[in-house]
């Protein structure tokens, strides 16, 4: 077993255990946390690793689990709220495998999971959404910074929903919409037992000039805008939670080149406390290391 030792604001002590086998134990003040998303209520930090550049170009999925965390930061209670629709999502997958579907009460049964993934899919819908439109004012901020360009960016939630007024955010009329959406998919559902309406087929969609980065933009346009999504986040958190997170950067310098390097090493650690993982120190100037503290594994 390994032990991490920390402090949190000078006021809470955490304790993280880990094992060769079976899942890891947080303590806070020598309480066990029974979920480990609870840290989230002490803790808040923004992760930038090489892989995040698949955030842009890569499938939807990636940009879903991207505004997940985003939110959850903001709301930690927005991860329970995941849990619950995807074992809603699963339930329903086996309730179409199984032979309870033939059954008298069968209607019934998915009225239900429709009534319930309504709201759920709501609730998250409007979350995320509502995320998109505080965090965007930053990430232009941060585009126009790195680039030094006066290029207009867009984002925007691609969602499954038809006729969706942008503007729309009442709670009764989007859920209303959803299980009209779920009902016109059930018989194709039936079929081959999977649900492919929800917010777990949504997407984002990134654009400069109005053109999409992950289909036309190149990889230097695709490095610069994941680079303004992360400290985009952080600027956010900090100012909606009012302390400054953790900054974690994994070994990304490597991504970057030169310009965007020394742009990103000015820019952390004025205002929040940042961890740097890297393989060669050539990376960083000078007066970087010389105030950082250098620990060598």
């Amino acid at each position: 077993m390994a032990a991490i030792f920390g402090q949190i604001d000078f006021t809470d002590n955490l304790k993280v255990n880990l094992f060769r086998k079976g899942a890891k134990k947080i303590y806070v003040n020598d309480s066990l946390l029974k979920k480990q998303s609870e840290i989230q209520n002490y803790i808040r930090s923004v992760c930038f690793c090489s892989n995040d550049i698949y955030i842009v170009k890569s499938e939807p999925s990636y940009r879903r689990s991207w505004i997940d965390k985003v939110v959850s930061q903001l709301e930690p209670v927005y991860i329970e709220l995941i849990h619950r629709f995807n074992r809603l999502l699963k339930q329903r997958s086996h309730f179409w495998r199984s032979e309870n579907f033939q059954t008298e009460t069968s209607s019934e049964i998915i009225e239900s999971f429709d009534i319930q993934m309504s709201l759920i899919s709501t609730r998250i819908f409007r979350r995320r959404r509502r995320a998109l439109s505080k965090i965007k004012p930053y990430v232009e901020y941060w585009h126009n910074h790195l680039s030094k360009s006066k290029e207009q960016i867009g984002i925007n939630y691609l969602s499954c929903l038809e006729n969706m007024n942008q503007e729309e955010e009442e709670e009764e009329v989007i859920s209303k919409k959803i299980v009209e959406q779920l009902q016109k998919q059930r018989s194709i559902e039936a079929v081959t037992g999977k649900c492919n309406f929800g917010p777990h087929r949504d997407d984002i969609e990134f654009l400069i000039n109005n053109i999409s980065i992950r289909k036309y933009g190149s990889s230097g346009q695709q490095r610069t805008f994941i680079l303004a999504l992360k400290m985009a986040e952080l600027d956010l958190l900090r100012n909606m939670i009012n302390l400054p997170p953790l900054l974690i950067l994994d070994d990304v310098l490597a991504e970057l080149d030169i310009t965007r390097q020394n742009l990103l090493l000015n820019s952390v650690g004025k205002d929040s406390q940042c961890f740097i993982s890297a393989t060669h120190l050539d990376k960083f100037n000078q007066s970087f290391l010389s105030s950082s503290q250098i620990i060598y594994l």
